[in-house]
């Protein structure tokens, strides 16, 4: 789950272009058929939210899990945490669980699945795990698995419409086991997806790790952005510019602030013991989004389809160490 959430809570983060703009309210049946440049699929409005499912008591929570006000984040303003040798140990734990919990999620993506019963599997997974899903009400979202599909690009808040035949979905697990939270997400095919929809999902995978490959201790951050948005527009792709990696550890997002394209830069260089995401979302048409009315779900101004994926890293004496393997 990236930095950017409500426009009200992180319009500072969306940079190059303005904010993402409240788009009119439009419930609909999911219905839109596109059918252009961009490849033949549905383009997704907002369905039918169920109430967030219950934790049980003796599940430890993160600072926001009554409250859904995050109070133990660092200001972004502040240098990057190097993490010591214990608390890596603790972040790899959390990572590896993620990314068991988000292979688990892949074999649950068939058609007529909603993706509310995508938000019940996983909130089960990680709860029988002792463990607690780090979206639930964090800044009041409302479920704990980020679901987007098609056009929505990012927050997708898993609801009642059925996946299709086609359908692209990015999911995206965050996991809070210990006391240390791990992240991270893939977009996968729902049944026959078409050509350009399968480019977008391999493009963006190939994205993620143009980013990651020129990360290691002395570098700069800025390295990332240039590395993302060169692969993307090598592949006539467009980088979304406001949707941003972050910082991990205890806290679910701080500093450093990753931009996955050269619109801005973040600071300084990387330093063993830094421990943050690599989540570019890459999509067909020029990269501008808004927010629909529930505040959280991200979509293309256009319509095109965008594609996600995200890894966490850690930057060693030598160079990275993905931990969501």
């Amino acid at each position: 789950m990236n930095v950017c959430k409500t426009a009200a809570a992180c319009g500072r983060w969306f940079v190059g272009r303005t904010p993402p703009r409240p788009r009119m309210p439009a419930r609909c049946l999911w219905t839109k058929f596109r059918a252009n440049n961009f490849g033949a699929y549905e383009v997704v409005c907002l369905g039918n939210v169920s109430d967030p499912r219950p934790v049980p008591e003796y599940v430890t929570l993160p600072s926001y899990a009554k409250t859904g006000r995050p109070v133990d984040e660092p200001d972004h303003d502040r240098p990057p945490e190097v993490q010591n040798a214990g608390q890596i140990e603790m972040l790899r734990q959390s990572c590896k669980f993620a990314k068991f919990v988000l292979d688990s999620a892949r074999d649950r993506l068939t058609v007529g699945t909603t993706t509310d019963d995508l938000d019940r599997f996983v909130h089960d997974l990680i709860i029988d795990n002792n463990a607690y899903p780090s979206p639930l009400n964090y800044r009041w979202f409302k479920k704990s698995v980020c679901t987007s599909v098609n056009n929505v690009v990012c927050h997708g808040v898993p609801d009642d419409r059925p996946l299709v035949d086609g359908d692209l979905i990015s999911v995206d697990v965050s996991v809070y086991l210990n006391g240390f939270h791990g992240d991270c997400a893939a977009t996968y095919c729902v049944g026959d997806v078409d050509e350009p929809g399968r480019k977008l999902a391999k493009v963006a995978e190939k994205c993620t790790y143009a980013g990651i490959e020129v990360c290691g201790p002395g570098k700069s951050f800025a390295d990332i952005g240039r590395a993302v948005e060169l692969y993307a527009r090598q592949h006539d792709l467009s980088v979304v510019p406001s949707i941003t990696g972050h910082g991990i550890g205890t806290y679910f997002h701080g500093p450093p602030t990753i931009f996955h394209s050269t619109l801005h830069v973040y600071p300084g260089v990387m330093k063993p013991g830094m421990v943050f995401t690599v989540e570019p979302v890459i999509c067909q048409g020029d990269g501008d989004v808004e927010i629909l009315e529930d505040g959280w779900t991200i979509v293309t101004v256009d319509d095109s389809r965008g594609a996600q994926f995200e890894h966490t890293i850690l930057i060693t004496d030598r160079g990275y160490e993905i931990l969501t393997v």
